[in-house]
């Protein structure tokens, strides 16, 4: 069956719909040995599609992994400020894959990575609402400032749902607790402690949906189980 070469690219991994369309545009895909245009069709199982000489993978090739993101790394493919990007710690993988959603680059923990197009706008669109929980380490702390992050606030123009929240330590002006939100907005969790006076020294996630960081290594990845990327 034809389809649209963007959704082609975008649900084998190779990129979004929008960035497959900029790399058509500029003469990088190419349909059967001829250069594509915006607009063209192929059959994924019956066309050979390449990207920059390189056919794109098989849908039998799909993966899915989990990395612990170490501090200090951004979640784009590359960076031209030279920045350390997470996407080279999954490079032994052996396929082109992407992060699904993002961590920024002064936080840590769970992030996804695949080459599944259909899984990863699944996995990040907003009417899906995976729950991901964080544990958050805070300067600034006080009652009255833990308190107002459970109310609702707006952030980019869109009303945030309260948050779950479970307070773990307190220790002086510094305190330890875990939160969970469904959404997925711009340093959000920095944003929301910051407008209850409160800064983030740490920021680690630790769950996805059903997904658990549990006792994998900094830095380290794994792939997916089929029951656990089914599930999200």
């Amino acid at each position: 069956m034809k389809l649209r070469l963007q959704k082609i690219l975008s649900d084998r991994g190779i990129a979004s719909r929008r960035k497959a369309e900029e790399m058509i545009l500029a003469g990088l895909v190419t349909v059967n040995g001829a250069v594509a245009s915006l607009g063209s069709s192929a059959d994924p199982d019956l066309d050979q599609i390449a990207v920059e000489g390189k056919e794109i993978p098989s849908a039998a090739k799909y993966i899915y992994i989990m990395l612990n993101k170490p501090r200090g790394y951004v979640t784009t493919l590359s960076d031209e400020r030279g920045r350390p990007t997470a996407a080279s710690l999954v490079e032994e993988c052996g396929q082109r894959v992407y992060p699904v959603g993002r961590l920024d680059m002064d936080s840590e923990g769970l992030l996804l990575f695949t080459n599944d197009g259909t899984f990863a706008n699944r996995a990040m669109h907003p009417s899906h609402e995976i729950a991901k929980t964080y544990l958050v380490k805070v300067s600034g702390y006080t009652e009255e400032g833990f308190q107002k992050l459970h109310e609702p606030v707006v952030l980019d123009g869109y009303r945030i749902q309260p948050p779950q929240l479970r307070l773990l330590t307190v220790g002086g002006s510094g305190a330890k607790f875990e939160i969970t939100i469904h959404e997925g907005r711009n340093r959000q969790i920095r944003r929301m402690c910051q407008m209850a006076g409160m800064r983030v020294t740490r920021l680690k996630r630790i769950k996805e949906g059903s997904l658990e960081l549990g006792d994998l290594p900094v830095g380290k990845w794994r792939y997916l189980t089929p029951e656990e990327w089914g599930k999200i």
